[in-house]
C-alpha cells in the first residue's frame, strides 16, 4: 500500500541513512520503533483471539464464564482493536505533514 505522492523507497532510504548516522554517533538505543509496534498488534492479536476463543467455548457450554464475562472479553478485544487503529490513523497523518514540510 503506497499513499499517493509518496516514495516508499526514497523514504526507506533516509530512515537507513538517519539510522546510521544515529549508531555513528554513539546514540543510545532503546528499544526500535518497530519492535514497540510489533509487540503491540501481537498483544491486540492476542486478545482478540482469546476473546473468540472464550466465545466460541461459552456457545458450546464448554466453559464456567458467565455471559457477562465474554461480553466484557468481546469489547476488550474491539477497543484494543480500534485504540490500534486509531494509533495507525494517527501515524499516517504524522507521516504525510513531515513528507509536506518544505526542506
Amino acid at each position: 500500500m503506497s499513499i499517493e505522492g509518496i516514495d516508499p523507497s526514497a523514504l526507506l532510504a533516509e530512515l537507513k541513512r538517519l539510522e546510521a548516522s544515529g549508531q555513528a554517533n554513539g546514540a543510545d538505543k532503546g528499544p526500535e520503533f518497530s519492535e514497540l509496534l510489533a509487540q503491540a498488534v501481537e498483544k491486540v492479536s492476542d486478545t482478540q483471539a482469546s476473546a473468540a476463543g472464550m466465545a466460541e467455548a461459552f456457545e458450546l457450554g464448554q466453559t464456567d464464564a458467565t455471559l457477562a464475562e465474554v461480553m466484557i472479553a468481546l469489547q476488550k478485544a474491539n477497543l484494543s482493536f480500534q485504540a490500534m487503529t486509531e494509533v495507525r490513523n494517527r501515524l499516517v497523518t504524522a507521516y504525510q505533514e513531515i513528507m509536506n514540510m518544505p526542506i
